[in-house]
């Protein structure tokens, strides 16, 4: 299977339908539902159902189009690591949300610096969940990313667990109270990661979200570091003491060997246990304080590139 099919099937199945993909693509309609014909020929499959108006995914559609990304993605990666590779001026892309590292972002990179596998590092702020994005496409070689986020091709080790907290304007209701719990905000455990998606699609980053929640215009929930690292004037932030805790994690691709990634992902797990211990904290449930992953590298990688 050839990538252009490939290109040309996603465009289709993002936009669904054929003018706009074709316009998209830069190419006309007519070769653009003959080339996704041809691929539904070559699969044995249905990729599509159409009508006169409607284009929707069939069932298969929707396995295709997500392995298609992966692979489209894995493609894009690969040669984007074989010029950075031919680069002699090696160095290390971290992936991180803006206002989204917990605190971890200096004492991390300062406790990387001092191990002997350590190159210079590039920190690429990014969007919400934009990371593995990254990763997969060969952009960065590690990230700091909430959870859930998509693991496809992705291994990664949870860091840090912190309590949420509710953001909520001064005049709003529940701002009186020391603490609120998710029935007060209308929500159940199982309605968290929905709400948390819909409010990032609100802020596109933690100024404008917190500049709304002054306003009156959402609540928000975000980690509890927020709360000290960001006073808000016209706004509040509240405990949720029945929230699912906000878990913080080091990402990286599966395929990489790098041995400056592995001693990156290694000053992670050792910086965040230091603020647990800090804090009083346990190490999150069923995950290690250091990455075996990394410490594996170290034992029987070669010496490898960033």
């Amino acid at each position: 299977m050839e990538s252009r099919p490939l290109r040309y099937f996603v465009a289709v199945a993002e936009e669904l339908n054929f003018a706009r993909a074709a316009e998209r693509l830069g190419i006309s309609a007519p070769p653009l539902s003959r080339a996704i014909r041809a691929l539904e020929a070559e699969l044995g499959v249905t990729l599509f159902e159409r009508t006169t108006h409607s284009v929707v995914l069939t069932r298969a559609g929707e396995v295709l189009l997500a392995q298609a990304r992966f692979a489209l993605d894995a493609l894009e990666a690969a040669g984007r690591r074989a010029q950075r590779a031919a680069d002699p001026e090696r160095k290390l892309v971290l992936a991180v949300k803006a206002d989204g590292d917990a605190g971890l972002l200096e004492p991390l990179l300062e406790r990387y610096a001092a191990d002997p596998a350590a190159v210079p590092v590039t920190v690429r702020l990014c969007g919400w969940l934009e990371q593995p994005r990254l990763l997969r496409r060969g952009e960065a070689d590690a990230a700091l990313v909430h959870e859930p986020f998509d693991r496809t091709g992705l291994d990664s080790e949870t860091l840090i667990a912190e309590p949420r907290v509710a953001v909520l304007g001064a005049a709003h209701p529940l701002a009186a109270r020391d603490h609120v719990l998710l029935a007060d905000l209308g929500l159940r455990p199982g309605d968290v990661h929905r709400f948390l998606e819909d409010m990032r699609n609100e802020g596109r980053d933690l100024a404008q979200l917190l500049t709304r929640v002054a306003l009156g215009e959402l609540v928000a929930l975000l980690p509890a570091s927020v709360a000290d690292r960001y006073p808000r004037p016209g706004a509040v932030y509240r405990p949720v003491p029945d929230a699912p805790p906000s878990l913080l994690a080091v990402a990286w691709p599966q395929q990489s060997r790098s041995m400056a990634t592995a001693a990156l992902v290694r000053a992670a797990a050792a910086v965040a246990a230091a603020a647990r211990e800090e804090d009083g904290g346990a190490a999150p449930a069923d995950q290690p304080v250091a990455s075996t992953r990394a410490r594996s590298w170290s034992l029987s990688g070669g010496p490898g590139r960033a």
